[in-house]
């Protein structure tokens, strides 16, 4: 497949990247949200947590088809219909008037979501080639990642505190417009790669499993992880890995073919990005949960407290291909985790009579800064030497392994967390119970972040020697 062309790769590029952002800043604009739209329509307090599981669902469950779908039916065209179809839930979901519709509506909209997001990291390789170019592309890509998952919370406490929690809804549909107008005008049409065709049996079961998986981590989070529901969740998911494999051994066309792991770094990529799936989700969790529960910040406030962490990261992002040009990968990614295991550790400093300039500033900017690195990185290893016509899968799949990532690490920060605030409640004020417990989240995510940079060093350099070991006529063609 010949690589596309198109006379402004700026503004292809930057429509692309709006659809990123418009992916990402749906996955936190409703948190801010969430106690008006609960009065809003009705909601229990189980229920308003379907708001938000009901497109991380969808989202994360269909990530692999779509970009599997994106590679056999064309990238483009894809995208298109997965704006379209994000747009349109959006509207309904504010105006939504129950709360079954808004909640089937956030699961459509994670269902155009799963196809924007691989679609639109396809093109990007596509458009870009291996190079400075593609480099500067995955740059402006991790930029408006982060930006757009800080920016979900500042909007969204803008937008109730003002006008209510429906324009929440409202402003992702009228954002998904121009965005749509603008892939449909400057992003070209591509070649579709043929050969093959979509693997039904292999996508039905690796949606069932995934979506098994979140589901048992997400209750686990409510009702405890020796509930029966969530056990047999995870036995279910199990089993259902089990038919995937069952599958794709004997499917002629697999949705996860061999070739995509040939490289050796795809793998290592997807581990260590879901190693930092895990606390990134988290820490958009909890750092606007200590602002507003522990030091009182209103929505707009907690919004605006995130404005510093995204600027670092769009930094991180922007300056991340330069870096690693001069020091190499392997380097780069470690540097980066460490940096975020640093502001990690400096956030179990907080204090229940603290404030936003003494406990959450500085270390949410460094965070920030090592997130927006080791994020362009780990995308780049993760579609690393991919042949092209797997493109749209490789972004599914890089995709899929955060979002599992950072639902495993919310369920499991999450636990700990309440564990520590109930055993902190029998002796402590309630406000220092709850900081112990965001106290312990950030300190295991500080854990996981330096283990995450130990094992880079491991992870990326094997898969370096099992590249150069490939046969060049085994090698992938552009």
């Amino acid at each position: 497949m010949q690589p596309a062309t198109t006379r402004s790769p700026g503004a292809a590029l930057a429509a692309l990247a709006g659809a990123q952002f418009t992916v990402m800043l749906a996955t936190s604009i409703v948190n801010v949200a969430l106690p008006q739209i609960r009065d809003g329509v009705g909601l229990s307090d189980n229920g308003t947590t379907w708001v938000v599981n009901a497109y991380g669902l969808a989202f994360g469950a269909l990530l692999l088809a779509g970009g599997r779908a994106a590679d056999l039916v064309g990238r483009r065209r894809v995208l298109l219909a997965g704006l379209a179809l994000f747009g349109g839930a959006s509207l309904a979901a504010g105006l939504a008037a129950s709360a079954p519709v808004l909640i089937a509506a956030r699961a459509v909209q994670g269902l155009g979501a799963a196809a924007i997001a691989p679609a639109a990291l396809a093109l990007v390789m596509e458009l870009f080639p291996p190079g400075p170019g593609r480099g500067r592309a995955l740059g402006v890509w991790g930029a408006v990642s982060g930006a757009g998952a800080a920016a979900g919370v500042l909007l969204g406490g803008v937008l109730t505190q003002a006008w209510g929690w429906q324009w929440v809804f409202h402003a992702a549909a009228i954002g998904a417009l121009p965005v749509l107008a603008g892939v449909a005008v400057c992003v070209p049409r591509t070649a579709i790669s043929g050969g093959g065709r979509f693997d039904l049996p292999g996508s039905i079961t690796a949606t069932l499993a995934v979506t098994s998986l979140v589901w048992g981590l997400t209750t686990a989070r409510r009702s405890g992880w020796t509930d029966t529901s969530v056990l047999g969740a995870f036995a279910l998911t199990t089993v259902l890995a089990g038919a995937f494999v069952l599958v794709e051994r004997h499917h002629p066309h697999p949705l996860l073919p061999p070739r995509l792991f040939r490289t050796g770094r795809v793998t290592a990529g997807n581990l260590l990005m879901a190693l930092l799936g895990s606390v990134w989700i988290a820490l958009f969790f909890f750092l606007p949960l200590y602002q507003q529960q522990v030091l009182g910040s209103s929505p707009l406030a907690a919004g605006l407290g995130q404005l510093p962490l995204a600027a670092a990261n769009m930094l991180g992002s922007t300056l991340a291909p330069r870096i690693s040009r001069r020091i190499g990968a392997t380097a780069t990614v470690t540097t980066a985790l460490l940096t975020e295991a640093a502001g990690m550790l400096w956030l179990t400093r907080i204090s229940a009579h603290g404030d936003y300039l003494t406990d959450v500033l500085g270390p949410s900017t460094l965070i920030g800064l090592g997130l927006g690195i080791a994020f362009v990185q780990l995308t780049a290893l993760s579609v690393e030497g991919v042949p092209g016509q797997d493109a749209g899968l490789a972004g599914g799949l890089v995709n899929t392994t955060r979002q599992v990532g950072g639902a495993i690490g919310l369920a499991v920060l999450a636990t700990l967390a309440g564990t520590t605030t109930a055993h902190a409640a029998a002796h402590r004020p309630h406000l220092e119970a709850l900081t112990a417990g965001y106290r312990t989240a950030f300190g295991i995510s500080s854990a996981v972040l330096a283990a995450t940079a130990v094992l880079t060093l491991l992870l990326i350099r094997t898969g370096t020697r099992r590249t150069a070991a490939v046969p060049a006529a085994a090698a992938p063609r552009p």
